[in-house]
């Protein structure tokens, strides 16, 4: 008897395994052959590093598109609101004085103040998206949709359409410092992972929001408020949306109306890769952060392999539906 009861101890649960570190053998996968391509180009560590920095703001926003995707949601906006931090915390953060003519008189500020200013719009910008899906119970997929069109022309207002440059060197260093050799942006994509994993895994919201996508009407009969739960779903990814268009725009130094233009689609092609599921309540932090890395692959190595811009969004779209599709045999 012993005997039987260690033997299926010891029995190894090959299905299991695969269903839950498939993504990262995939990452394993793509990492070996393109180290086998590019001739060892692609390991160089300046490239790996290269890789991960590129990495970081669509990460930090896939974290948050996460929350929406595991609730049954999705949120089309963070590409504009990424745009719209941008160009307002850069308005802020001149060398000398602030770019547009209305601001002309105002002496440089601390760069802590564009920083907060950046974050805090993005998290309006959420909390508005936030209160139409809550409040007035227009479905994510449009509340969103109109919310990308009206952030994308407010930023195109702002600046005139034109790039807003002279950032001040301690504003830029936040997309260009480093700390013992490693990029800023890649401290903040882990500092964001681990918030994030605390908040899912070790905080009521957390619960109920996995409650929500795994059941909607049992949460709600459960007494979870449901729309303050998409309320605060939907700020959380504006801040995170912010943050990424702080970095973006300290890493090329100049705050650009039109940054962070499908970048929303990397966020949903990771988190979707990731392991999140479209039928709702399936998410965790080290699957899109993975997801993300792998997107960060595929991008680098296409780019090492002289693979056209156009031929890339061919191979993004193919993932997401291969995604998809693997999903939705899953949950069958």
């Amino acid at each position: 008897m012993s005997s039987e009861v260690s033997t299926s101890k010891r029995t190894f649960d090959a299905k299991g395994f695969l269903n839950t570190y498939a993504i990262l053998l995939i990452l394993v996968g793509f990492v070996t052959v393109l180290a086998i391509i590019t001739s060892g180009r692609f390991m160089r560590v300046d490239n790996l590093l290269n890789v991960v920095v590129q990495v970081a703001p669509i990460g930090i926003i896939a974290l948050g598109m996460m929350f929406a995707i595991i609730t049954k949601g999705i949120d089309l906006s963070v590409g504009a609101i990424v745009g719209l931090s941008a160009v307002i915390a850069a308005s802020l953060a001149q060398e000398r004085t602030a770019a547009l003519p209305f601001f002309e008189n105002l002496p440089a500020l601390p760069v802590i103040i564009p920083i907060l200013v950046g974050l805090v719009v993005g998290t309006l910008v959420g909390a508005i998206t936030g209160g139409l899906v809550a409040i007035f119970r227009i479905p994510p997929f449009i509340a969103t949709l109109g919310m990308m069109t009206a952030a994308r022309g407010v930023a195109l207002i702002y600046t005139g359409g034109r790039p807003i440059s002279q950032l001040a060197p301690g504003f830029n260093w936040l997309g260009q410092g480093d700390f013992l050799g490693i990029p800023i942006p890649v401290y903040l994509l882990l500092l964001c992972a681990g918030i994030i994993w605390v908040i899912l895994n070790r905080t009521r919201f957390g619960r109920h929001v996995y409650a929500i996508g795994g059941n909607d009407q049992a949460a709600r009969v459960s007494g979870i408020n449901i729309d303050k739960a998409q309320f605060y779903i939907y700020a959380l990814i504006g801040t995170l949306s912010g943050l990424a268009g702080l970095i973006l725009a300290a890493r090329i130094g100049s705050g650009n109306p039109q940054l962070g233009t499908s970048i929303e689609l990397d966020a949903i092609t990771a988190t979707v890769i990731g392991g999140t599921s479209f039928s709702g309540g399936v998410g965790t932090v080290w699957g899109v952060i993975v997801g993300a890395l792998i997107i960060g692959v595929i991008n680098n190595g296409l780019d090492l392999m002289n693979v056209s811009p156009f031929m890339q969004m061919v191979v993004k779209g193919a993932i997401i539906v291969i995604a998809i599709i693997i999903d939705e045999r899953k949950n069958r």
